[in-house]
């Protein structure tokens, strides 16, 4: 398998304050990597370290098979959008676009308006950048990280101002860069549904520690429906004996007298009937269809 982004134990402290802590992290080739963390997770800084736009404290990266100073030659290989786009208020779209590609070394013709026309700003190529919404400004932060063609395309928040349209039109345009240019993308969002539908694998980073990465097929099974069982708190010991009794295993005691089956939907109503046949006191039985957000926030203990 070929990674085209490693991390080691990466971290980096701002005085006592370890914003990244050790964070081992593995991007694939040709792939989506969907990076979900609250404000202040330490995406971001993480994002800039990869980027060569921030140092590390400690740690190590390898990025495209190169370690130590051999990964400098390659940060040219990286197109980013962290944070604010980094444009000139005074000039259009077009023009900084141009400048761009002149720092590049990008001479072809017309390729500043392929890059307008890619992120849909066909029509606002000459209207001053001081002039745009936040949402235009974001299609050209894009735009200005895409110049080049870049092997590795780290945007953070990048669907940030967008209207549901826009939204769908980044998505849209993010798989095709996957799918008919191999670009490899890491796109860190809020917007976790969003994510969902586009990422192939996901990092979940809370407190500058990475504390799961997971495919999008088993960040699926994770987010299957389940049965919620709620009792009356002297029943949880006599629930999970009947439970077993009848063949369901996996099962988790969220606390006392909240008990989820998992992969059981069918026999909601079988388990409701032997609980009450032996005794226990059901408050409620229900199925539960858990989201990608509701997993998050159990899972970073903020729900």
């Amino acid at each position: 398998m070929e990674y085209v982004l490693n991390t080691i134990n990466l971290c980096k402290q701002f005085g006592t304050h370890l914003a990244v802590n050790n964070v081992s992290l593995h991007i694939k080739r040709g792939e989506i990597y969907g990076f979900i963390g609250r404000n202040g997770a330490g995406k971001t800084t993480f994002m800039k370290m990869i980027s060569g736009l921030a140092a590390s404290s400690s740690g190590d990266i390898e990025l495209f098979g190169a370690k130590g100073d051999g990964i400098r030659k390659h940060y040219r290989r990286i197109g980013n959008l962290i944070e604010s786009p980094g444009v000139y208020m005074g000039l259009d779209g077009f023009q900084n676009l141009k400048c761009k590609c002149l720092a590049l070394g990008i001479h072809k013709k017309g390729y500043e308006e392929e890059l307008l026309k890619l992120v849909g700003l066909e029509h606002a190529g000459k209207k001053k950048v001081k002039k745009y919404s936040l949402g235009m400004k974001q299609r050209l932060g894009i735009a200005l990280a895409l110049a080049g063609e870049p092997d590795l395309l780290i945007l953070d928040e990048p669907i940030n101002g967008l209207d549901p349209q826009g939204i769908a039109e980044i998505r849209d345009m993010l798989v095709k860069l996957k799918n008919e240019k191999n670009m490899t993308i890491m796109i860190s969002s809020h917007i976790l549904e969003e994510l969902y539908k586009i990422a192939d694998t996901f990092g979940i980073i809370n407190n500058g520690k990475l504390i799961q990465e997971l495919s999008k097929e088993e960040l699926t099974a994770k987010c299957s429906d389940y049965i919620e069982v709620i009792l009356d708190n002297d029943s949880t010991a006599k629930a999970c004996t009947v439970i077993e009794k009848i063949g369901c295993n996996n099962y988790k005691i969220i606390e006392d007298g909240s008990i989820r089956i998992y992969g059981q939907e069918s026999k909601l109503g079988e388990i409701n009937k032997e609980l009450v046949l032996a005794g226990c006191t059901v408050l409620s039985a229900s199925q539960v269809q858990e989201n990608l957000e509701n997993y998050f926030l159990e899972l970073t203990g903020t729900k």
